[in-house]
């Protein structure tokens, strides 16, 4: 058998290193001139964790990320509201990686190039498919629009984001993303640690927040390169497109975070430290009621795209990539392994979709910020720890984010296991 991918970030070259695995003839097709290092931190969670370890990755992903042990909520003043370990802290078998977004891309496309050869082709913009028979035809076209290649395959994969140009042929009245009125300033910088190098840290609430977390060893002793994140809601209905290259000064929201600086991180300082500020609108999709079409299914952001909310969205298209890999591995007939796959993993993604527009494992902040705008001397004093403790649970569980559940179910993909087809 033979499959296309659409897109080559970190859904569509899992997707390819899976096929392959289980010894799928695959490529993979992307827009950009390289795959080169663009973007700032993503959380890798235990789950996504191990499917790249099975795919032989995790000695890679340990040497370019930080384990993260913890994650902290904080309200407004820094008073801390939660704290819940994560990783092997908190009994998976698999660490939780903070990581640089381009640095793991750009890991997955070298070990493609490896494993695969010429599999990853890129400067190939996807213009459109059809359907011949039992056969799915892809044509695409260099940046100016000039058609440079057909191809054909048993199936197609759109792993080509939130703009996918593969969904929009199932849903060409779709439109724009939708905005959810909040704009995100984002940035990397080398500072020194804090909260003891391994924490991911929120504070805020609903319409003002900040997150940071290290995502790799700094180039100066005890330095960590750290990401940095501050949420705003805004009066527009505007938003800018959402572009990795899009630098901003930080004069457009430094003022809103001028008191920020805590005992335990001077956030103002940070932001002050930092060189290039990159601006994104809050942006996501409504759930749709199918992604798979006869020969061609969407994961990762094509599928499902997600505000970041609770760290989900990289970490859910690494197991789209290896659940579809899985379906064709019980189904023979691909038709029916992409309709098998849909309706396994549809339904769950859109419910994390909609619980992330309910602030979902953050929900604790806001709770903080509307029972004590003025702060508390105990959290316990304002939110029950039982009702903490059910806010963190039920969105792990949904997520897939259970540690006994996860390091007792047998691989997604077993090892030796090989596509045999109808």
């Amino acid at each position: 058998m033979k499959v296309i991918v659409v897109g080559g970030g970190i859904s569509g070259l899992t997707m390819a290193m899976s096929l392959h695995q289980v010894g799928v003839d695959v490529r993979v097709y992307e827009a950009a001139r390289d795959v080169t290092p663009l973007g700032v931190g993503i959380n890798v969670q235990p789950n996504a964790v191990r499917e790249l370890a099975e795919l032989g990755l995790g000695e890679g992903l340990a040497k370019i990320g930080i384990a993260t042990v913890a994650l902290a909520f904080f309200n407004k003043f820094g008073q801390p509201v939660w704290r819940e370990p994560r990783g092997r802290a908190a009994g998976f078998a698999w660490p939780q990686y903070s990581i640089h977004r381009g640095r793991l891309q750009v890991m997955l496309a070298e070990a493609i190039r490896e494993r695969i050869g010429d599999a990853l082709r890129t400067r190939h913009v996807f213009q459109k498919f059809a359907e011949r028979r039992d056969k799915v035809v892809a044509t695409f076209a260099d940046r100016n629009g000039v058609t440079i290649a057909e191809d054909e395959a048993d199936i197609l994969i759109g792993a080509d984001g939130i703009h996918s140009a593969v969904r929009r042929q199932f849903y060409p009245e779709e439109g724009a993303p939708n905005f959810a009125g909040q704009i995100l300033w984002r940035a990397a910088v080398e500072t020194t640690p804090f909260l003891g190098g391994a924490t991911m840290i929120i504070a805020g609430h609903f319409h003002r927040r900040i997150v940071a977390y290290p995502i790799a060893p700094g180039t100066k002793p005890g330095n960590l390169l750290t990401n940095w994140i501050a949420q705003m809601s805004v009066d527009t209905k505007a938003p800018p497109r959402e572009d990795w290259n899009r630098k901003v000064d930080k004069e457009r929201f430094l003022d809103a975070f001028r008191d920020w600086g805590f005992d335990w991180l001077d956030f103002p300082k940070l932001v002050e430290e930092t060189a290039e500020i990159f601006e994104f609108p809050l942006v996501d999709r409504h759930p749709v009621e199918r992604w798979s079409f006869g020969r061609v299914t969407l994961i990762g952001d094509a599928a499902h795209p997600m505000q970041p909310t609770g760290s989900q969205a990289g970490s859910q298209a690494i197991v789209d990539a290896r659940l579809l890999t899985s379906a064709l591995l019980v189904e023979r007939d691909p038709v029916a392994a992409l309709a098998a796959y849909d309706a396994q993993r549809r339904p769950v993604m859109n419910d994390i979709t909609l619980r992330n527009r309910n602030f979902g494992p953050e929900a604790a902040m806001q709770l903080a910020e509307e029972r004590a705008p003025n702060g508390f001397k105990r959290v316990e004093d304002v939110i029950p720890r039982t009702e903490l403790e059910h806010i963190s649970r039920s969105f792990q569980q949904a997520a897939g984010l259970d540690p006994a559940g996860l390091n007792a179910r047998p691989s997604l993909v077993p090892a030796g296991a090989r596509y045999v087809g109808v």
